[in-house]
């Protein structure tokens, strides 16, 4: 059996090494990605702060797959034929019986006009180290800063936590005081998190906002940014030195270009309870490639669900059991639907932190709480180095 996994952070490297770990070494794994590293993307937030440079967050996964059996293929992904079951890479074109597309987010930087030329994101090594050079030329003339997620947007809590580091290294460096902090989020209100919230979270928002002295706009939509201003939808003006966006994740370009593929017009892969495409039984997703519908009623400012961290992790695991479950000619698959994964969440708040656990992503929940720490992120940090050793290890059995 060829089992093929396009994209190999957190849910494609799941998926390889558990493939790996419960079939043996009779089963093909494949996986192509166009970089040889894994990245731990929640920390990207402390890169622009110095907090942690690139290369402390990288784990060189060609390596960890080698000694595992497993094939790297240093590619880009850019077509899938599911008829012929193939597919078509810039280093040429790969056969499967199983398809697992894990290939995460392309981001939407077209959402407003001058997002891409006025605005800073923290979301790629690149774009980090960018807001990093932004921030300290912006230390020597400081002045009002609008931190912002925009309309479609899934990925608020990320948008949070670098609000939250921004205001505390602005103390840190004795310009606080002369900047205006905005946050800007078409959420409906404070700590909706696209989870349609958890209890007690719009009070302790909304009191983080009037600590650290932090203007807010909810229910806002981005209408453009430019050099000097973000302006809303409202038809509201703000002033802002320095702008960092979290815009919206759509599909990647290969899934787009693959109308066999039957996927969203995003460019997402419609699948069911088990991951299973319904359209292709031989082809799965994982992660962020998950078509997720938003589990609460679209307001005046659309948004979307989280699709990043814990369950990517969790939906690697379930669809490698599948395929061998498939393979051994089963036909009861696991099946938890993306909101019924367990909410396990660390934001952090700029040396804080605060921590949410629920027995559900989504509503209707059990058990959902969420725990301020005021003191230091020191959950935070422990998880990063936990779940580096485990990476660097490829204990990917391990939660």
């Amino acid at each position: 059996m060829k089992a093929v996994i396009i994209g190999g952070n957190f849910a494609g490297f799941t998926a390889a090494l558990e493939l790996r770990r419960k079939a043996g070494p009779d089963v093909q794994i494949t996986v192509i990605d166009r970089s040889p590293y894994f990245l731990f993307i929640p920390s990207l937030i402390w890169v622009p702060f110095k907090r942690r440079n690139v290369e402390d967050i990288q784990v060189r996964k060609d390596i960890i797959f080698k000694k595992k059996g497993i094939h790297f293929l240093e590619a880009e992904a850019l077509k899938v034929d599911p008829i012929k079951q193939t597919v078509s890479t810039s280093k040429g074109e790969v056969a499967y019986d199983h398809l697992v597309i894990a290939s995460g987010p392309k981001v939407n930087f077209d959402i407003a006009p001058g997002v891409k030329e006025h605005s800073y994101y923290i979301g790629t090594p690149p774009h980090a180290m960018k807001t990093r050079e932004k921030l300290e030329a912006f230390l020597q003339n400081p002045g009002p800063a609008v931190i912002a997620a925009t309309q479609g947007a899934g990925c608020m809590g990320a948008a949070y936590e670098f609000l939250f580091n921004l205001e505390e290294w602005l103390r840190e460096k004795g310009v606080r005081k002369k900047v205006d902090l905005y946050w800007v989020t078409p959420e409906p209100y404070l700590g909706h998190f696209g989870i349609d919230g958890m209890p007690g979270g719009e009070t302790m928002l909304t009191g983080f906002m009037k600590m650290f002295n932090i203007h807010y706009r909810t229910s806002s939509a981005i209408q453009e940014v430019t050099a000097e201003q973000v302006i809303l939808s409202s038809g509201e003006a703000i002033n802002s030195s320095f702008t960092m966006v979290m815009p919206p994740f759509v599909g990647q370009d290969f899934i787009k270009n693959s109308p066999n593929l039957v996927s969203t017009p995003v460019g997402y892969i419609p699948v069911g309870e088990d991951y299973r495409h319904p359209n292709h039984p031989n082809i799965w997703a994982a992660g962020i490639a998950v078509d997720v519908k938003p589990p609460f009623e679209a307001g005046k400012i659309p948004f979307n669900a989280p699709k990043t961290g814990y369950p990517s992790d969790e939906t690697g695991k379930i669809v490698a059991e599948n395929i061998l479950r498939i393979e051994k000619g089963s036909t009861k698959l696991v099946k938890k639907a993306w909101g019924r994964i367990p909410g396990l969440c660390i934001m952090d708040a700029g040396k804080k932190e605060v921590i949410l656990l629920s027995d559900h992503l989504f509503k209707p929940r059990r058990f959902a709480i969420m725990i301020p720490n005021v003191f230091y992120d020191v959950f935070k940090v422990l998880f990063e180095k936990y779940f580096l050793w485990k990476t660097r290890r490829g204990l990917s059995y391990l939660p």
